[in-house]
This record gives C-alpha cells, sequence and structure tokens, in this order.
C-alpha cells in the first residue's frame, strides 16, 4: 500500500486536473452557445440558395449544369473530411475518421481511386498516415468557419470535378443533433441528386444576362460553398458540444477519483496511527 505522502501527492495532482478540466468545460460551454447560433444563423441563406438552384436549374433545359449531370460510371473519388483542429472532445473524430476508413477501404474494394480534401489538423494528420493522395487541405480553421480559409481548398475540389479529375464529389462531417448527440455522415456532394437540390412546385422564367452558363456556374458554386460551409459550422458545434460533454465526465470522473483517494488516504492515516499507539502501549507494558 502506498504511504501517506504518496496518496497526498496524488490527490493534489488530479484536484489540478480537475481545476483544468472545469475550467475547458465552462470554456466550451460558452463556445458551444456561439457556435449553435452561427449554425441556425447560416441556415436561413443555404435554404434560400438552395430554392434559387432548384429553380434555376429547372428553368433552363438547355444548359446542363456539370453539377446536376450524372455519370454513368466511376472512376475515381474525391472525399471532403471536416474534422476538428484540436482534440479532447470525446470521440468525435474517432467516429467520423472510422467510418471515412471503412469507406475508403469499400472504394479501394471496387477499383476506384481516391483524392481527398481534409478540413481541419485531425483529419489531415490521419489521412497522411494513411497515404491517401491528399489533394488540398486547410487546417487552423479556429472557432468560427470563416470562407476564406475554407475557398482555396474548396477550390480544388470543385475545379477537379468540372475537369473530369473524379466522377464523384463525397463530403464527411459530423452533423450537430443535440448537445448530447452527434452523427458522423458521409453524403453525395457532386453530382447533385434530387433530394438535397429539391424541385421547386412552380418553375420560374429567367432572362440570363450575360448569358444561362454564366450565371448558373456562379449560383451553382455558390450553393455548394454554401453547403460546405454549413457542414463546418455544424462541425464546429458538435465539436464544442462534444468538448463539453467530455470534460463534464473528466471533471466527474476527477471528483470520484478524489473521494476515493481520500478515504484511503484516511486509512492509512488512522492505521499508521493504530500503529504507532500500539507500540508506545507496547513499550509501556515491558517497562
Amino acid at each position: 500500500m502506498p504511504g501517506t505522502k504518496e496518496i497526498r501527492m496524488k490527490i493534489r495532482s488530479v484536484q489540478n486536473t480537475r481545476k483544468i478540466t472545469k475550467a475547458m468545460e465552462m470554456v466550451s460551454a460558452s463556445k458551444m452557445r456561439k457556435a449553435q447560433e452561427r449554425m441556425r444563423m447560416a441556415r436561413p441563406y443555404g435554404e434560400k440558395i438552395r430554392n434559387v438552384a432548384a429553380h434555376i436549374s429547372h428553368a433552363n433545359p438547355e444548359y446542363k449544369h456539370p453539377f446536376l449531370v450524372h455519370r454513368d460510371s466511376v472512376q475515381r473519388v474525391g472525399l471532403i473530411v471536416i474534422t476538428t483542429d484540436k482534440g479532447l472532445c470525446g470521440a468525435l473524430n474517432t467516429n467520423l475518421l472510422r467510418m471515412a476508413f471503412a469507406q475508403y477501404k469499400a472504394w479501394l474494394a471496387e477499383g476506384e481511386e481516391i483524392d481527398v480534401c481534409a478540413l481541419g489538423n485531425k483529419g489531415f494528420g490521419f489521412m497522411q498516415r494513411l497515404g491517401a493522395n491528399l489533394i488540398s487541405h486547410a487546417i487552423q480553421l479556429g472557432d468560427r468557419p470563416q470562407m476564406e480559409k475554407l475557398i482555396g481548398a474548396v477550390k480544388v475540389m470543385l475545379d477537379g470535378y468540372t475537369r473530369d479529375r473524379f466522377d464523384r464529389l463525397m463530403i464527411g462531417y459530423t452533423r450537430f443533433i443535440n448537445t448530447m448527440k452527434q452523427e458522423p455522415v458521409i453524403e453525395q456532394l457532386l453530382p447533385l441528386s434530387g433530394e438535397r437540390l429539391g424541385a421547386p412546385e412552380t418553375v420560374w422564367d429567367y432572362i440570363y444576362e450575360p448569358e444561362a452558363k454564366a450565371v448558373l456556374d456562379q449560383v451553382m458554386t455558390r450553393y455548394i460553398e454554401a453547403i460546405i460551409f454549413q457542414a463546418v459550422a455544424e462541425n464546429m458545434a458538435s465539436e464544442q458540444s462534444a468538448r463539453m460533454v467530455a470534460m463534464k465526465a473528466a471533471s466527474d470522473n476527477a471528483e470520484n477519483l478524489i473521494d476515493e483517494l481520500t478515504l484511503i488516504y484516511n486509512k492509512n492515516r488512522q492505521a499508521g496511527i493504530t500503529k504507532e499507539l500500539s507500540e508506545i502501549v507496547g513499550g509501556a507494558a515491558a517497562v
């Protein structure tokens, strides 16, 4: 059994750790509320541009944008993986990367080649260790999504799809359900499916200036960028929620461990006092 000094040092160490986890829990709770607010504020823009893209795509049948054209055979796949830059957020990144790795192996088994874009330091490091073909990445995204930090890496993937570098573009991120639940998902980004784009109730007619191709190129690109921006916002809200829950669990575990160590310390100390008393009584009896 360890001595009282070692137990006392262990208690002090756990108490210091609990102070850190408690502070991180409070910081994550504050950031979580802000991240959820930003995520909800981005949704109306995404919904509006989706409606506009749906109307425009159905209003001009003579020009079919490449993002809307379904390809018969898939030889190469593009994958955008959105993870966090920092850890200490439970199994958030692990669940997504495990799903991405399983999908990655399935594509390889089907003979498809994969190009990867990593948004976030954890996904970037994982794909490097995996030996994947990383063609673009963006790290150090901060606590709020900023399109100027994402646009370079995203444009590489969109240009790759437009130039037939790959036939399908997928996106993987963690969808925010509520504070206690976050769901990893991998969805098809391009070509745009009917379920994602939707069909308008009425078909509008447009006059395009300078031409339909220029307008559709801009609208469809902005629409895809809005989807990716929303996915990053959802992932950041999930990150702060998962970190708050993880730090709360760590603080509770530290408190339980302190109670157990304190009990052991008191028992050890009481045993030492009893032993000393027995030695004193035994010495006095011998005299």
